[in-house]
């Protein structure tokens, strides 16, 4: 078995999907199964006509990275406090570092790198241990 195979995502073939956040929509982009499991891409939007409600949670994760294609989104994150993500804003995010999402605009679209591909949530009492 190879180290990865090659794959390509394009727009025309989009197809979003709700998956971890009720609110969210994600577009997966090809990356888990090209590497097998090692790591996971996908765009993720705003899902229309859904309310939002986030729980302090942290992900079990090797590596995490979230860029803002579009709109803004705020994080309140473990020792950071508020941060809020412009388009162009881009953060890394520790493995099990506490946060939940304050809010975000209508037409937040965002991209989000994670490993492994298939990691674990936890929700946790607060943001600050």
């Amino acid at each position: 078995m190879s180290s990865a195979r090659f794959t390509v995502s394009h727009a025309a073939d989009a197809h979003f999907e709700r998956g971890l956040r009720s609110f969210f929509e994600y577009r997966d982009l090809g990356i888990r199964q090209a590497t097998y499991g090692r790591v996971v891409a996908h765009v993720i939007r705003a899902a229309a006509g859904t309310d939002f409600s986030s729980q302090p949670h942290l992900h079990h994760t090797t590596f995490q990275l979230v860029y803002v294609l579009k709109g803004w989104i705020e994080f309140e994150y473990e020792d950071q406090g508020t941060v809020r993500l412009l388009a162009g804003s881009c953060v890394y995010q520790p493995p099990g570092i506490r946060h939940r999402e304050v809010g975000h605009s209508e037409d937040v679209e965002l991209l989000e790198i994670v490993m492994p591909a298939d990691f674990r949530t936890e929700e946790v009492a607060s943001v600050q241990p």
